[in-house]
């Protein structure tokens, strides 16, 4: 399969968020507990781990397209088995735990953005790759699209 004009959308809007999730523009801080900004710095180290993690298993079907690559097979175990998205749900672990730990309130409304854009964009990969792989299906009824439960 190609890209299309909607893969690369999805990629440019995304490109836009992480740039603008990596400068403070209002530079506004919230107040959260301490508990949470701890809890924030777990989410990010976790985050890390799990993208990275997915990324080394995935290796060469890797793309930052939605569009299956030609020569890529179904991974359903390891990182996979806990998310169907598992980069997405490291990257917005990652975002949204370093927003709690340095409590910007852009940094959290980036991490939102991002969410909304991996729902979509997921949404619109999974119909791809359920026309691509016999076993997304019966994949997709197993495993939640960001967690184990959702």
């Amino acid at each position: 399969m190609s890209n299309t004009t909607k893969d690369y959308l999805f990629v440019g809007i995304q490109l836009v968020l992480f740039v603008a999730y990596a400068f403070n523009i209002t530079k506004g801080l919230t107040h959260f507990p301490d508990w949470l900004q701890y809890l924030g710095l777990v989410m990010v180290v976790a985050g890390i781990g799990l993208a990275s993690l997915a990324m080394i298993q995935i290796r060469t079907s890797f793309s930052p397209f939605p569009t299956p690559v030609e020569d890529g097979q179904l991974i359903s175990n390891g990182a996979f088995s806990v998310a169907r998205h598992p980069i997405y749900t490291g990257i917005l672990l990652a975002a949204f735990g370093y927003a709690f730990y340095t409590a910007y309130t852009d940094k959290l409304i980036w991490s939102v953005l991002l969410l909304i854009l991996f729902y979509f964009k997921s949404s619109y990969e999974e119909q791809l790759l359920s026309q691509k792989y016999a076993g997304y299906a019966d994949y997709k009824k197993r495993v939640g699209r960001f967690t184990p439960w959702w």
